[in-house]
C-alpha cells in the first residue's frame, strides 16, 4: 500500500484530497494542527469504509514538528510515496495594515513550511528514488491578489520552489507539480459576503466557484501514472478566471 501524507487535512481541499486519495488505495497521513476532532472524523470515515488513515498533529510553521512527523512516518511504513503539500494560512488586509507578526506567520507557515516538509520528505524520496510531490499555491501566486500581497508573495514562492526542486529530484524518478486553485468554496472565503462571491463569480468564464472536489480530483491525477510525464508544472484549478 502506497503512503501519502498531506498537511492541513483536517478541512477544506486536504479533507477532500484525503478522502479521494483513500479511495484510490492510499495510506493516508492526516496532518491537522488545532482541528482534533474533524481529523478523527476523516480518519474514522476513511477506516470504517476499509480503507487506511493515521492521525499526526504536527505545526507547519514549527520545523522540528515537521521533522519528527516525516521520521515517524518513514520509520513506521517504511516509504512515503507522495506528499500533498497543502496547509496554508490567509490574511486579507492592506499591506500597510500587515504586522510584523502576521508577516512571518504568512511566510512561515504559506512558504517556509512547504519548503522544509519538501526538504524533510525528499530526503525519503531521494534514498527510495521514487515519489510524488504536489504543492498548493494559489491564483494569486500566479498574478498577486490586492490585500493578499504577502500572502501573494509566499504562494507565488512556491510555485518558483516547485520548478527547481522538480529539476533538481527528476533524476531520481521524483515527480513536483503544483496546482494553483481559484475561487474555492472553501472556509478561506468565509470573510466575503454573499453579493462579494456572487460579483466574483460573474468574472468566471465558467461561472461557478470550484469544489474542493475539483482541486482533489486534480491531485489525484497528478499523484497517477497518467500523469507520469508531467513534472514542474502549475496546473491551474480556476475555471478560466486566470488564463
Amino acid at each position: 500500500m502506497k503512503t501519502a501524507i498531506i498537511s492541513g487535512a483536517s478541512r477544506g481541499i486536504g479533507k477532500t484530497t484525503a478522502l479521494s486519495l483513500a479511495k484510490e488505495g492510499y495510506r493516508v497521513i492526516v496532518n491537522y494542527l488545532n482541528s482534533k476532532d474533524a481529523a478523527e472524523s476523516i480518519c474514522e470515515q476513511i477506516n470504517s469504509a476499509g480503507g487506511s488513515a493515521i492521525l499526526f498533529k504536527a505545526d507547519m510553521g514549527n520545523p522540528c514538528q515537521i521533522a519528527d512527523m516525516v521520521e515517524q512516518v518513514k520509520k513506521d511504513y517504511g516509504s512515503i510515496d507522495l506528499l500533498v503539500a497543502n496547509a496554508g494560512i490567509g490574511h486579507n488586509a492592506l499591506l500597510i495594515d500587515h504586522s510584523d507578526d502576521a508577516v512571518k506567520k504568512i511566510i512561515d507557515v504559506n512558504l517556509v513550511g512547504v519548503i522544509t516538509l519538501c526538504r524533510e520528505v525528499g530526503k525519503v524520496m531521494l534514498s527510495q528514488k521514487s515519489g510524488n510531490i504536489i504543492t498548493l499555491s494559489s491564483m494569486w501566486g500566479q498574478v498577486g491578489g490586492s490585500c493578499e500581497s504577502v500572502y501573494s508573495a509566499a504562494k507565488g514562492g512556491i510555485i518558483a520552489f516547485t520548478k527547481a526542486i522538480a529539476k533538481e529530484f527528476s533524476l531520481s524518478n521524483i515527480r513536483v507539480n503544483c496546482i494553483a486553485p481559484g475561487f474555492i468554496d472553501t472556509d478561506i472565503n468565509a470573510n466575503l459576503s454573499q453579493s462579494d462571491k456572487q460579483s466574483l463569480i460573474q468574472e468566471i468564464p465558467l461561472l461557478r466557484s470550484g469544489t474542493t472536489q475539483d482541486v482533489a480530483d486534480a491531485i489525484v491525477w497528478l499523484a497517477s501514472e497518467k500523469a507520469s510525464y508531467i513534472t514542474g508544472q502549475v496546473l491551474a484549478v480556476n475555471g478560466g478566471l486566470i488564463i
